[in-house]
């Protein structure tokens, strides 16, 4: 039986978006999976944060690395992973990740179940929504709805501790 999805991905495919440093590209969503599951693959810059301490409240996600060196903080432990690692972050655990390399780096995501993917695609536009400026308000209602805990207030810290250049 062929599944309800495109059976090969190609490199050139999936849409993208960016959310600061990190990319995302979506891979396989929910509509394929019939919600159990969705793929997005990380691109990250060499010495970049990846994302800020954050809490999936409904989500467990696996992050498997395909290139580069990333620290990962997931509760209070810190992890050092390369490629070919996989990191597993249940839900409830506070974590962030980084790429501590200067090289680029690429993760994948598996996020179960699905529906968290959308999070991204809905993100992207208000990073830079007025000006240049945040909507806070709109962020702060699209973590609600997606029950996603995010400390802001780390970008800063996770920088100066892991030497991460922003912006």
């Amino acid at each position: 039986m062929v599944a309800s999805f495109e059976a090969l991905v190609r490199s050139s495919d999936g849409e993208r978006v960016d959310l600061y440093a990190l990319g995302v590209r979506f891979l396989i969503g929910g509509s394929q999976t019939g919600g159990r599951f969705s793929v997005v693959e990380h691109p990250l810059p060499g010495r970049s944060l990846g994302s800020p301490l954050h809490t999936h409240h409904r989500e467990d996600e696996y992050s498997f690395v395909v290139e580069g060196q990333f620290g990962i903080q997931l509760g209070d432990d810190i992890l050092d992973a390369g490629p070919g690692d996989l990191i597993t972050k249940p839900r409830g655990v506070p974590h962030a990740f980084w790429n501590r390399g200067d090289e680029p780096g690429r993760l994948l995501e598996i996020i179960s179940p699905a529906g968290f993917e959308g999070y991204f695609r809905e993100l992207a536009p208000l990073l830079t929504a007025s000006g240049g400026q945040r909507d806070e308000a709109a962020i702060r209602r699209l973590l609600d709805r997606y029950q996603l805990s995010l400390d802001f207030a780390t970008v800063p810290v996770l920088a100066k501790r892991h030497g991460l250049r922003l912006g």
